[in-house]
């Protein structure tokens, strides 16, 4: 009975196995760049949500009696060469810029999670095709690439999206590929095998969510690189209308006041800069917090 009751105790002595996801804010919660990085990009986009309820001017309505004025208590950022205020524009622009970046992303995430998964699990042929595509692709800057993209295709916002998601396929492709390579030869995978599971369910259900750990690190900083270079493409004249408050466009109009008015060139250029580099050290406080090596 005495034995009995002593394994009793020390079962119950024995540690339970924590949260992952518990485990995973803890450790994430250590990156104070990292979590100052999230808590501005949340911000963010509450700003792309609510903007047009919390611009205090509507974006579009122009004031000739107030060009060019500097920042003041009426005009928190400035007005433009239209009378237009900086902050109201900047404010509603945020909802264009971000969703433009996020949804050029993730149409080049699912196009190169796809290509990188046929890739690395069927091997041969198959896999030399694509990745030989994928060197191509890598071998022009994005910039560049994106340029060369809506140079043919024409110009505008959604043409933009496009050509960031050709360029954004191969680094998907070749992370998902390598990651593929390193989980199909595990025995889990050779067990599904065994019993006849087919090979899209080998795929998506059992090595899929091993590569989803480098494909969160990968998004989060894409999105950064996107909304650089839809900013580039709108600056260049390629992305969105003069007309709209996109942060681009806004650098492109900017651009000759710069001696005379260069609060129109600072405060879109600054929120870019802030933007990107958030979601740059979220990426690299994810990529920490999720690999075993750094904890």
């Amino acid at each position: 009975m005495s034995e009995n009751k002593n394994v009793i105790l020390s079962e119950n002595e024995l540690p339970k196995p924590k949260s992952k996801a518990k485990e995973f804010i803890k450790k994430f919660l250590r990156r104070k760049t990292a979590v100052i990085s999230f808590g501005v990009i949340i911000f963010l986009f509450l700003i792309a949500i609510f903007g047009k309820y919390i611009a205090p001017y509507n974006a579009a309505e122009a004031d000739y009696a107030n060009i060019l004025q500097g920042p003041s208590a009426k005009h928190l950022f400035g007005t433009d060469e239209f009378g237009r205020d900086v902050f109201s524009r900047l404010v509603t622009g945020t909802r264009l810029s971000l969703s433009s970046a996020l949804i050029a992303t993730i149409i080049g995430t699912v196009f190169g999670v796809i290509l990188g998964l046929i890739a690395g699990f069927y091997g041969g042929l198959i896999d030399g095709f694509i990745m030989r595509c994928c060197d191509v692709l890598f071998s022009f800057p994005d910039i560049l690439l994106a340029i060369a993209v809506v140079a043919i295709i024409g110009p505008g916002m959604v043409n933009v999206m496009i050509a960031i998601a050709v360029f954004t396929v191969p680094s998907f492709a070749r992370i998902v590929r390598s990651a593929v390579i390193s989980v199909k030869g595990q025995t889990y995978v050779e067990v599904a095998r065994s019993i006849g599971c087919s090979n899209g369910r080998i795929l998506f259900v059992h090595i899929f969510p091993g590569t989803i750990q480098s494909l969160i690190v990968n998004f989060t900083m894409r999105i950064g690189t996107a909304i650089l270079a839809a900013s580039s493409l709108s600056f260049l004249g390629f992305g969105a209308n003069v007309t709209e408050p996109d942060w681009g466009a806004m650098l492109s109009q900017g651009r000759n006041y710069l001696k005379t008015a260069p609060h129109i060139v600072l405060f879109p250029g600054l929120i870019i800069f802030v933007t990107v580099l958030a979601f740059n050290l979220l990426g690299d406080g994810l990529r920490d917090t999720l690999d075993p090596k750094m904890n």
